[in-house]
């Protein structure tokens, strides 16, 4: 598939019209529709409805349409932060997270970072531990603030703080009643677990601190996402173990309760490329360290 190939079908998509489009492109008619064609067969579908007058697309083209929008969008994004890198008015700085960590001290501190760097282009990409490890090696990211400690040569992991796990449960549930609750009690629940992918990650913290104390967790539900973990307890699915920075996310449908074993956290773990010295990344570090000492965490 190449990007000729998806800006072409963008004009056909939203013209729905091939002589229009064309125009727009300034190129001929044949070409075109050969174009089109060519992306059909390789996606195996049909994105046009050419019996119909005028043109529609098919379910798969209304996907395949929506989904072009935004890769053109970003690839432009892309395009004009590059030439603003290039020609030296802006220095780019990548950053990948977690959401969980969103509820903690970091925003502030990236707030703060953000505002006395005004030059520098920072992107934000919610990415995994295992995502944010792979994009550091792979120079698409500078920092990642994560749950999980990718062991590997080339990335050095500072664990920031460690933080408190609780249990997040339907405010409609019985077990709001209880002040603590154990890791006992909630073998007998449906377990909401996040991410479900890649693996390793905080879904695998959860499940050991279930197995080291000898307890078979009951119904599990896997998702890929915190929201979307805490959404599942609100329309009372099951349960769910969160950082204890997550309450701020209060949710009327949502109570959280205190885990009735003690030391059961997780890490806030920042992972850089080891011997990463350029200024921008060791300026953010820097200001990290300050909140931390500051006791902002």
């Amino acid at each position: 598939m190449e990007l000729r190939q998806l800006k072409y079908f963008e004009a056909v998509a939203s013209t729905l019209n091939f002589s229009r489009a064309a125009e727009r492109l300034h190129i001929a008619q044949p070409p075109l529709s050969r174009q089109i064609q060519q992306l059909e067969e390789e996606l195996g579908v049909a994105l046009l409805d050419r019996s119909s007058r005028p043109l529609k697309l098919t379910n798969a083209g209304s996907f395949f349409y929506d989904q072009t929008v935004q890769i053109l969008a970003r690839l432009k994004e892309v395009q004009i932060a590059t030439r603003r890198i290039g020609d030296g008015s802006t220095r780019w700085m990548g950053i990948g997270f977690v959401p969980s960590i969103l509820y903690g001290f970091l925003p502030n501190v990236l707030q703060r970072f953000t505002t006395e760097n005004d030059n520098l282009d920072i992107s934000l990409s919610e990415l995994t531990s295992v995502q944010q490890a792979e994009a550091l090696k792979a120079g698409r990211i500078d920092v990642g603030f994560g749950r999980l400690a990718i062991q590997d040569e080339g990335l050095q992991n500072i664990v920031l703080t460690e933080e408190s796990l609780v249990v997040a449960i339907p405010s409609g549930s019985a077990l709001t009643q209880e002040g603590e609750i154990s890791l006992r009690r909630l073998v007998d629940e449906v377990l909401v677990l996040y991410p479900a992918s890649p693996r390793p990650s905080f879904a695998d913290q959860v499940l050991h601190q279930f197995s080291v104390r000898g307890y078979e967790v009951g119904k599990i539900y896997e998702t890929n996402g915190l929201q979307t973990a805490i959404g599942l307890v609100a329309a009372g699915m099951g349960v769910t173990i969160v950082p204890d920075s997550v309450q701020r996310l209060r949710r009327d449908d949502v109570t959280y309760r205190p885990l009735t074993e003690k030391g059961l956290t997780s890490p806030l773990i920042m992972t850089l490329r080891v011997g990463d010295s350029s200024s921008h990344v060791q300026k953010f570090r820097a200001m990290i360290d300050a909140a931390l000492r500051d006791g902002r965490v």
